[in-house]
């Protein structure tokens, strides 16, 4: 059974889409990331899957459970959407003791999410005294109290220095190990790259990728940057290349040419053989968080005012529907 299913998933803010008719599909297991440029729709979409708010249209399932009757699936959720409002002056212990207790769950279960997320050490110290990466932490164990089979995190690392988002990403690695299904939202793929399984990208509440790290990194572009020592040799070299089935263009006084960075070596080969001397040869990949870029705009915050009226989706990579009017300053 698929961990979470929508159908034409909408919902709308007066005159802002917020969420436009997304078809995602989650299969059980795992830890999938949930990523988009800030406003792109993560959270109400969040939102609406745990019952927080109701769609303006479509369908969602969560756990097998409609969203329209969220008590069937809600004690099989563990869920993080907002940093909670733990008491400073208790202890670690001592706050998920009360979280447990307004639940009615075991108190057995508050040392195991403690020792889960690596706070036994720390049970006993105030709250007040945690850094930022220990609040969230804690954060996750108060989400995982009730042994969810479901974890929904929104935006986990956010605000956190490096070392805080290498923290968390191991957690989140470790749960995922476990058999649970994790949804993890990000406005940065980097930050939860290394954890996942699998990745939806969003953008203005429409879905633009779903599918496999793996698949997603196949989309990724590889160059090879070649310039000859004698600028008369260009033509032939340009020839050597595309005699060899690569896409070749010249920018900036040298070639740039398509092709796998493996390929490099054999460039070299053919060149050297030809009798062409090389001043440069540098191969680069693009990375995953450049391909994330392309996909959702480079300026990943993403003006809204500037992609609204007609055309605007087109523009950026949709099914060539018109763009209703957006508002901006909605959190969305």
């Amino acid at each position: 059974m698929d961990a979470i299913v929508t159908e034409r998933l909408t919902k709308r803010f007066g005159d802002l889409t917020a969420v436009d008719r997304l078809d995602l599909r989650i299969p059980s297991g795992g830890v999938v990331g949930f990523v988009g440029p800030n406003g792109s729709g993560k959270s109400t979409t969040i939102r609406m899957l745990l019952g927080l708010l109701k769609p303006t249209a479509g369908t969602a399932h969560v756990l097998g459970a409609p969203i329209s009757n969220p008590a069937r699936y809600a004690h099989r959720v563990g869920a993080l959407i907002e940093s909670p409002a733990f008491v400073p002056g208790l202890s670690a212990r001592a706050n998920l003791r009360s979280l447990a207790a307004l639940r009615g769950l075991p108190m057995r279960r508050v040392d195991e999410v403690l020792e889960i997320v690596g706070l036994s050490g720390r049970a006993r110290d105030l709250v007040r005294t945690y850094s930022l990466g220990m609040k969230q932490r804690l954060a996750i164990a108060a989400a995982l109290l009730p042994d969810p089979d479901l974890l929904v995190l929104d935006e986990p690392t956010n605000g956190l220095d490096p070392a805080g988002v290498v923290e968390i990403r191991t957690l989140l690695m470790e749960l995922g190990r476990e058999g649970r299904t994790l949804l993890v939202s990000s406005h940065l793929l980097s930050e939860i790259e290394a954890a996942c399984d699998r990745v939806v990208v969003i953008r203005f509440g429409e879905m633009l990728y779903s599918g496999s790290l793996v698949e997603l990194k196949a989309r990724t572009s590889s160059r090879i940057a070649l310039a000859p020592e004698h600028d008369p040799d260009v033509p032939r070299l340009t020839d050597l290349c595309v005699a060899r089935g690569y896409a070749v263009r010249r920018a900036n006084g040298e070639l740039v040419v398509e092709a796998p960075a493996e390929a490099a070596a054999e460039l070299n080969r053919a060149a050297a053989q030809a009798g062409i001397t090389l001043r440069k040869l540098v191969a680069s990949e693009q990375s995953l968080e450049d391909a994330f870029l392309r996909m959702t705009g480079a300026d990943a915050g993403g003006d809204r005012r500037a992609r609204t009226g007609p055309g605007a989706r087109a523009a950026h990579g949709s099914r060539g529907r018109t763009a209703p009017a957006r508002k901006e300053g909605h959190d969305a």
